[in-house]
């Protein structure tokens, strides 16, 4: 007798589940993508002790018709597509038919589903087995209920991690499906706790503005670009907002998240030196393109994907984001010591620039065309949003129940006040003592006030299509501190300079035109240099010779496993041009592939270090003026090569606060 045999169903399964249903949020992200296929526009989630014990999906959708009910919890059964022509051009998130079979028969699941055109159906398993099939009622959508997940896999509960953490995983599939689907009314309630509440109006900014926050949203701005091929929207944070992983680039296509390693690295060649070395940025993007351009079909979960012509994509994400830099003032507002306040002050829109009182309103500093287009279309949904917490408020008083959950810490972002739930981001509420909340009146009257006053009276679009020499407006040295940061001043206030980091700019973007043309400039040296490497180091060399003349360095085979260097081009950094050579030449044989674009980088990088100003180097007055005008005439002067900063502004109504000439 053979000793191959064919796994039963109820097998096969639970063995298809441990790819498709990893964890809590797995079942949670299947879920919510069938209701969207399902065409709704109101979806639900509720969970309990992180999807652990419950998850519960309730949508307004299309339904599920009586005869479909048992069908669709069979393997393979799916209503998205119907032969293999279908497999190019899918454009639904739900296709496998693997997704309900998987989730049955490892947890109890209950389904109450109709179309709205008649009874509806209501349909429990527990392990994959039928145990009731009734009639329900004709409500239109899907209730979908799975309790005790795991229960009869107990190998893969122990794999879980923590309720926090299988909680944030939850959290971030649901903020990414909202993301991509801003047209969707999305809420998220665990354990009775609204952690995400969008409004389904279509904005993804007021969706960016229920996961970051509000503050995070006015430091965002929009990019829109196209291709024959593709069409890109999205939002960029400002490069002072830096994240430590990738995790915050949210990737759509077709609707669809997605993580791709080579869109990520198109984002980051698109701050390109704009971010400081082990940073990443915040980035939404929605990629929209014909379905035959991807191929979802490739992993279980689909979020892995296939693209044609991701060249053409990556070259269009990078140079939009390039662009979109070129047209902004980078420099960071300094951040000014917290006041304190009385109590009757103490709950206040964390808005820059918000007013105390009427007659203070002149002394303040215009907003930038960005804040102000993201506070003009926010205030209606701030408004609401702030009568919707004061009303929660009330009842998790009533009910001793504490303003944030422990278990949802972990998913607030660090630069949020943490006393706030992620869902009321929107508002940006500090408070202090929550009896203040309640009996507090609305503080957007005057901000509404405020803002309507700027629209009048301030010429706030002045900058937006500026030339790059005026991206940083002219300034006026004061002197320097500590010999390291220079002091400089204009009509709109202080500005502090870091002037190694203003020449690296400087010497960057000259080094970076040079490597282009080195064959035309030589210089020979008095005394030739001779350069022994071991065999492997001499045989990579030999083969990457002609990327190494590209950026100035000409070895010439001189016996052994030698080279001899005769001549460099004449603007290598004058007394160090040896070791510069042999920094070259260790940058080729450190990189796995040459790329001869990312090896001029390097080069322009590490030239643009040398010779720079250090610290305690004390500059007069007209070497500072001279260093100031030319750090304006710089493609982008906001950043050293490496991304540290160059300058911050203080203006002037910042620097009174902080000395309390205003209040």
């Amino acid at each position: 007798m053979g000793k191959i045999v064919l796994l039963d169903d109820s097998l096969s399964n639970k063995i298809n589940a441990g790819e498709v249903v990893e964890r809590p949020a797995s079942v949670v992200k299947e879920l919510v993508e069938n209701a969207i296929d399902a065409n709704s526009t109101n979806i639900e989630v509720e969970i309990e002790e992180a999807g652990l014990s419950k998850i519960r999906i309730i949508d307004n959708g299309d339904g599920i018709e009586e005869d479909d009910v048992l069908r669709a919890f069979a393997r393979h059964a799916t209503s998205k597509i119907k032969d293999e022509n279908d497999l190019f051009r899918i454009k639904t998130l739900g296709f496998r038919g693997e997704a309900l079979p998987s989730i049955a028969s490892v947890s109890k699941v209950e389904l109450i589903t109709s179309t709205g055109a008649g009874a509806g159906t209501r349909l429990v398993l527990e392990g994959g087995k039928q145990i009731t099939f009734e009639p329900a009622p004709s409500r239109k959508g899907t209730d979908f209920t799975v309790s005790n997940l795991f229960f009869n896999t107990p190998a893969r509960l122990k794999y879980l991690k923590t309720i926090h953490t299988e909680l944030g995983n939850i959290t971030d599939v649901m903020n990414r499906l909202a993301l991509a689907h801003p047209e969707i009314a999305m809420k998220l309630i665990h354990n009775g706790r609204t952690l995400l509440h969008t409004t389904g109006n279509g904005d993804a900014r007021q969706v960016l503005s229920a996961i970051y926050g509000f503050n995070i949203v006015k430091k965002m701005i929009p990019i829109h670009a196209t291709s024959l091929d593709f069409q890109l929207d999205g939002y960029l944070a400002l490069p002072e907002l830096t994240r430590a992983s990738r995790n915050y680039i949210s990737t759509m296509v077709n609707g669809r998240f997605i993580k791709n390693y080579g869109i990520a690295n198109a984002v980051i060649a698109g701050y390109h030196t704009l971010l400081p070395i082990g940073r990443f940025p915040l980035v939404f993007l929605n990629i929209t393109m014909d379905p035959i351009l991807i191929d979802v079909n490739v992993h279980p979960t689909k979020m892995e994907v296939r693209l044609s012509k991701e060249q053409d994509l990556f070259i269009l994400i990078t140079e939009t984001i390039k662009n979109a830099f070129r047209k902004q003032t980078l420099i960071p507002v300094g951040n000014t010591p917290k006041i304190e306040k009385e109590k009757s002050e103490q709950i206040k829109l964390n808005l820059d620039h918000l007013p105390g009182n009427a007659s203070q309103r002149v002394e303040r500093s215009p907003l930038s065309k960005i804040e102000r287009e993201v506070v003009r279309d926010f205030l209606p949904s701030i408004q609401t949003d702030w009568e919707n917490y004061r009303s929660e408020a009330k009842d998790n008083l009533s009910n001793n129940v504490p303003v944030v959950d422990e278990a949802i810490k972990d998913t607030v972002d660090p630069n949020i006040p943490s006393s706030i739930p992620k869902k009321q981001d929107t508002v940006a509420i500090i408070h202090e003592e929550r009896s203040d909340l309640l009996d507090s009146s609305n503080p957007l009257d005057e901000a509404i006030t405020y803002f309507e006053q700027l629209e009048e009276n301030s010429d706030w679009e002045a900058n937006t299509n500026a030339s790059e020499s005026d991206r940083i407006p002219p300034l006026y040295p004061i002197g320097q501190m500590h010999g390291t940061y220079i002091l400089a001043q204009n009509e709109n206030g202080l500005y502090i300079i870091d002037q190694h980091a203003a020449q690296e700019r400087i010497k960057y973007e000259f080094f970076r035109d040079k490597i282009g043309e080195v064959s035309n400039e030589l210089q020979e040296l008095l005394l030739p240099m001779t350069l022994q490497f071991s065999n492997d180091e001499y045989i990579k060399l030999e083969q990457h010779l002609e990327e190494l003349e590209k950026v100035g360095v000409f070895l010439e085979p001189f016996g052994g496993n030698s080279f001899i260097v005769r001549s460099h081009p004449h603007w290598f950094p004058r007394g160090e041009e040896q070791e510069t050579i042999q920094e070259i030449i260790e940058q080729v044989l450190s990189m796995k592939n040459v790329d001869l674009k990312k090896l001029r980088e390097a080069t322009a990088i590490m030239m643009s270090c040398k010779g720079s100003i250090k610290a305690n180097h004390h500059l007069r007055n007209d070497e500072i003026q001279q260093l100031l005008d030319t750090l304006r005439l710089t493609t982008d002067p906001f950043t050293c090569p490496h991304g540290r900063p160059i300058i911050i502004h203080f203006s002037t109504y910042e620097m009174e606060k902080m000395f309390k000439r205003v209040m």
